[in-house]
């Protein structure tokens, strides 16, 4: 018997939302032989109105795969099981075992977010309700659909050039048939339908604060824009994402000023006790953590953050984000770059347990220990548009836009000097602003990046990852034996992240592993 894969042998699906006069329909989730009918647009605003089923996104590769992620061999060494099997794997591209994931939730769950916006366009036409609310679902479900397809092109196809549109793209779901098929389109379809999505999604009109509120948990003029912004930055189209950029800063461009909007949890310093067994080091330590991180379940400070123009969060399941040691000295390890004093929370390696014996190493921290911002924000688009604006040439209007996001984030007792990047050349513009953007959106942003530099025009922007680490097999790692060194050149297929083995078998094989 057949099981239906990305969409349906897993996914059934929604413990879907509460609203009003609906929870006869909403309490149920819908299954193959389910008779519930959609018969309002009411309903169908509730399915995209709950955030919960679309904010957060767990991406283990742009979690461990880049040059953001540093895992540091004493430190592995000195408490081994901290790190899982898992992270080894996508920390060196394993393209043998990464498909055997078994905790992998980052394809379905996308595929999820898809269905669900299917389910918006395939009932419009057939609800009551007002025309105008059911235009604006429309533009939100396009908005929704683009968003994911984009997360997962992103991971599980090579970059699109003149060369690969060919190349196997996604299985393209635009219904809730459970007949469709499954198999990949290729990657040029793939994108055109991204794109058609994206002009689709541009038809919103509901701005960004309604009725005095910021609503960036759903969809709206800014956040349309600022994705289409994302986008054409990443096919490397710099007019285009400068256009969209600066249409999302005409709608919303409030910052966060870290010296007056950051703080300290006002919570007491955790207090953790280091090497206990032995009496010449035994030591108790107190690590401070941004008032970001005080709560797990308490959406406030994450729905509060003003920067948003769309409300999408990584997720990382260990709590740990670990900063390379490249990462760390693009900060200049400095707590006059406030990111960093907020952010980089030092001897973070503790609250992880590596307290016996003990090894002192930084976590980077945003909203409590899981999450961080990955959602279109006012600090990404002017970054963005300060990026176009180097690639054009114009480097004074480029170093003054990135100086707009500086003065918020750097500690405002710097002279000016300090605190404003100049620049005389395209090269130096382009290459100070690529660092400020990694300074700016580690570990939720990078992977894209790397992609497009790649395959951008420029050659100074390309990035080859490299890193030593212990041998391991599937089950095990070996740190007894001679390191091995594992790298991700440019061009390499391992660009694209295999597709988990399951999606294969549930398939019945009509989705094809990537080629290596």
């Amino acid at each position: 018997m057949k099981q239906h894969s990305i969409f349906f042998n897993r996914l059934f699906l929604v413990p879907l939302l509460a609203l009003a006069g609906c929870n006869d329909f909403l309490d149920e989730a819908p299954s193959k032989t389910s008779s519930l009918v959609v018969s309002t647009v009411d309903q169908l605003d509730a399915l995209l109105g709950n955030y919960s089923s679309f904010y957060q996104v767990a991406d283990r590769n742009s979690i461990y795969g880049t040059d953001d992620y540093g895992l540091p061999l004493d430190l592995y060494l000195t408490r081994p099981g901290t790190f899982s099997l898992a992270a080894v794997q996508y920390y060196t591209w394993d393209t043998e075992n990464i498909p055997f994931d078994g905790r992998l939730s980052f394809w379905p769950n996308q595929y999820r977010k898809i269905f669900y916006a299917n389910m918006v366009l395939q009932n419009l036409a057939n609800v009551s309700g007002p025309d105008d609310q059911k235009a604006e679902l429309k533009a939100e479900a396009h908005l929704i659909r683009a968003y994911a397809y984009h997360e997962l092109v992103n991971k599980y196809c090579l970059p699109l050039d003149e060369s690969t549109g060919a190349e196997p793209g996604l299985p393209l779901k635009q219904s809730t048939s459970f007949e469709e098929l499954d198999s990949r389109d290729n990657l040029e379809r793939t994108y055109a339908l991204i794109e058609a999505d994206i002009e689709e999604a541009l038809k919103i009109t509901v701005p960004l604060v309604k009725d005095g509120r910021v609503r960036h948990w759903r969809g709206n003029t800014g956040a349309a824009n600022a994705f289409a912004a994302r986008y054409w930055l990443g096919r490397n189209d710099h007019e285009k994402a400068l256009g969209y950029a600066n249409a999302a800063l005409a709608i919303h461009s409030g910052l966060v000023d870290y010296n007056t909007d950051m703080h300290y949890s006002e919570r007491p310093p955790t207090a953790y006790t280091i090497d206990p067994n032995d009496p010449d080091k035994r030591e108790t330590v107190y690590l401070k953590f941004p008032y970001t991180h005080d709560n797990q379940s308490d959406m406030t400070d994450m729905l509060g953050w003003k920067e948003f123009y769309y409300f999408r969060l990584l997720y990382h399941e260990s709590w740990w984000y670990v900063p390379s040691a490249e990462l760390l000295d693009l900060y200049a390890r400095d707590t006059m770059d406030l990111r960093y004093r907020y952010h980089v929370v030092e001897g973070y390696s503790y609250d992880r347990g590596v307290t016996s014996p003990s090894y002192d190493y930084p976590g980077y921290v945003f909203f409590f220990k899981d999450r961080v911002p990955s959602g279109p924000t006012v600090a990404e688009m002017l970054l963005t548009k300060a990026e176009c604006l180097a690639r054009a040439g114009d480097v004074p209007g480029a170093m003054a836009t990135v100086n707009i996001l500086r003065a918020k984030r750097m500690d405002s007792s710097l002279p000016a000097g300090e605190i404003n990047l100049s620049a005389s050349t395209r090269e130096e513009a382009i290459v100070k602003i690529l660092e400020e953007r990694r300074r700016e959106m580690p570990f939720a942003h990078r992977w894209f990046d790397i992609r497009r530099f790649n395959a951008s025009p420029d050659a100074f922007d390309d990035v080859v990852l490299a890193r030593q680490f212990f041998p391991y097999t599937s089950s095990a790692v070996s740190p007894g034996e001679p390191l091995k060194t594992y790298s991700l050149p440019k061009g390499s297929r391992r660009f694209a992240v295999p597709i988990p083995n399951t999606e294969l078998v549930s398939s019945d094989g009509k989705i094809e592993q990537n080629k290596y």
